[in-house]
């Protein structure tokens, strides 16, 4: 099993080999994954996009821990993925905050799960709190809060949760673009601080680009890693870095990859 990036000498934070996902429907088996191998380097960001069913939801899933594979195997720091784990924390387009908890309370619960109780989780929640700027609303309930404002306190309670990876599956998906684009920034901000190791799947290109140090284009049903995009555009990178004639050349890249995969979804 590899462990090391040859090029900048970064362990492999999660090594894919070979992973085969099967699903029992109506009309027999399906296949949603076929064969995808991929090493996630330590503090790498990573940005999946490709055509609806191509089986990126079903990955983050399975490097989650929440399915297993049919065939083949998932390594978090070497060890086997068999289930969930706190090493890795996950970030759902729906929000799946607990609506009986306010915002604090929503983030202190991933910091005692960690052990962390009494006034240094209070602390550390509000520390939390001031990286996605709604310390301001600590006392507040979800039902109280934006779209993009539940999705705040969704990041900043699993980065409390300390996670060695993050997973997002589409996590700015259902929220204005203007809200969208903040988001987007701040995650950036903040991971360029961090640095942690980031799995983020979007169909959006654009955020793609500005997110990625790598994105992944997968293909048609059944899913298969089509083709690894190094995005070479240097940090830190904002919204203007999308007017720049690099990031045009790679949207453009991108976008025809992906197309190409949709037209085969369609025939």
């Amino acid at each position: 099993m590899s462990t090391v990036n040859e090029m900048s000498g970064a362990p492999v934070k999660v090594h894919i080999n070979n992973v085969v996902k099967t699903f029992n429907g109506r009309n027999g088996e399906m296949v949603a994954l076929n064969g995808v191998s991929l090493d996630i380097h330590e503090n790498e960001f990573i940005c999946v996009v490709g055509p609806s069913g191509c089986g990126k939801s079903t990955l983050l899933n399975i490097i989650a821990g929440l399915l297993e594979p049919t065939s083949g195997e998932v390594y978090c720091d070497g060890k086997l993925v068999t289930g969930t784990g706190t090493d890795r924390g996950v970030v759902f387009q729906q929000y799946a905050l607990f609506p009986w908890l306010t915002v604090k309370k929503n983030v202190r619960f991933a910091l005692e799960m960690r052990g962390i109780k009494g006034q240094e989780a209070d602390d550390l929640a509000m520390k939390y709190l001031e990286k996605v700027d709604l310390v301001k609303f600590a006392d507040h309930y979800p039902k109280e809060l934006s779209g993009g404002m539940k999705q705040r306190v969704a990041i900043a309670r699993a980065y409390a949760a300390d996670p060695q990876v993050l997973l997002m599956d589409e996590p700015f998906g259902a929220l204005d673009a203007q809200t969208r684009t903040q988001l987007q920034s701040e995650l950036l901000e903040t991971w360029e601080k961090d640095r942690k190791t980031c799995f983020f799947i979007t169909h959006d290109v654009d955020e793609a680009i500005i997110l990625a140090q790598k994105v992944i284009v997968m293909s048609a049903r059944p899913g298969r890693i089509k083709e690894i995009v190094d995005i070479d555009i240097p940090y830190p990178r904002d919204q203007e870095t999308k007017m720049s004639p690099r990031f045009l050349e790679l949207k453009n890249q991108i976008w025809s990859l992906v197309y190409q995969e949709y037209l085969e979804v369609r025939k």
